[in-house]
């Protein structure tokens, strides 16, 4: 045997021998990816399949009516009443008035940021936004108790800020973050060549933004919207403080009210029984809310594009 052929051989052994190992990361690779996937699959399976497991027992062993649930006024468990009527208009009221307030400030803020701000303005903004986002929730809670809420006793002349409004603001403050970020990114994804065609048709920057940017980004910013939408009908913690929590129908914006989530996270705590499993039904109405809600913007968005 040759030289030349004993080099060939080696080579080709080298050469199988990496194949053999990049064919076994490859594959390594796959299953942790596939590990990965099925365990988030499976825990989303797991929680949905608990809670509705929970919430919908009342109404399939016990005998409670599901209709009388959602269109009932009254939450007393130690009565045996379990009404969230007034919850759930609280929880829509307060997420409509949040995106009537956030999303339009949002929106104009992200432009600012990704249009119109110099560089250098632009630069501090966007890390004091992010910096917004990773803010505990609890500490918006607080804000509002001690600045939102005084704020609102002073100006209307109440007995108590614990309002409506006072919980309409917080969340439009607390969505602002992520509407923001999701929104500006989508503006800076614009093609240049969109921009620079209009300017060079005559148009102003201004027009250029409000024509062609934003309707070019929408896709981006309805993402946004549903970020904005999820964090206000998931809020807990900061509604727990300025929400005032009385659990009837809201007849102004100054009455003290208990949304969706604020109910599960007061009484949860010490629930049972029959009590115990209402509040997992009052989750089961939540989610069904979001999804909903997911839906129809995913089909708006779909449209959009």
């Amino acid at each position: 045997m040759s030289v030349e052929s004993q080099a060939v051989g080696i080579k080709k052994k080298y050469k199988n021998r990496n194949n053999k190992g990049k064919y076994i990361a490859e594959s390594v690779a796959k299953n942790i990816f596939f590990m990965s996937a099925l365990v988030a699959v499976v825990s989303l399976l797991l929680i949905i399949g608990f809670v509705f497991y929970k919430g919908l027992i009342p109404f399939i062993s016990k005998g409670y009516s599901f209709t009388a649930f959602l269109t009932g006024v009254d939450w007393l468990p130690s009565s045996d009443k379990f009404g969230i009527l007034p919850m759930i208009i609280a929880s829509l009221i307060a997420t409509v008035g949040s995106l009537i307030i956030g999303v339009p400030v949002g929106i104009l803020t992200s432009v600012f940021i990704a249009e119109i701000a110099p560089k250098k303005v632009a630069k501090l903004m966007s890390p004091a936004v992010e910096l917004l986002a990773g803010i505990p929730s609890v500490l918006y809670g607080i804000f509002g108790l001690a600045f939102i809420v005084p704020a609102i006793q002073d100006t209307f002349n109440l007995p108590k800020g614990q309002s409506l409004l006072a919980v309409i603001i917080v969340l439009s403050i607390m969505m602002l973050p992520t509407i923001i970020s999701v929104s500006e990114t989508a503006i800076r994804a614009v093609p240049r060549a969109y921009k620079e065609g209009s300017l060079a048709l005559g148009a102003s920057k201004i027009e250029t933004i409000f024509k062609v940017v934003l309707p070019a980004a929408k896709s981006g910013i309805l993402a946004a919207v549903v970020l904005g939408i999820g964090r206000a009908l998931g809020e807990t913690m900061a509604v727990i403080l300025v929400a005032g929590n009385s659990p009837m129908i809201p007849s102004s914006l100054m009455d003290s009210v208990r949304p969706l989530t604020t109910n599960i996270a007061l009484e949860m705590g010490y629930a049972f029984g029959t009590h115990q499993e209402m509040l997992f039904a009052t989750g089961v109405v939540l989610f069904s809310f979001i999804l909903i809600l997911n839906l129809i913007l995913n089909k708006l968005s779909k449209g959009v594009d």
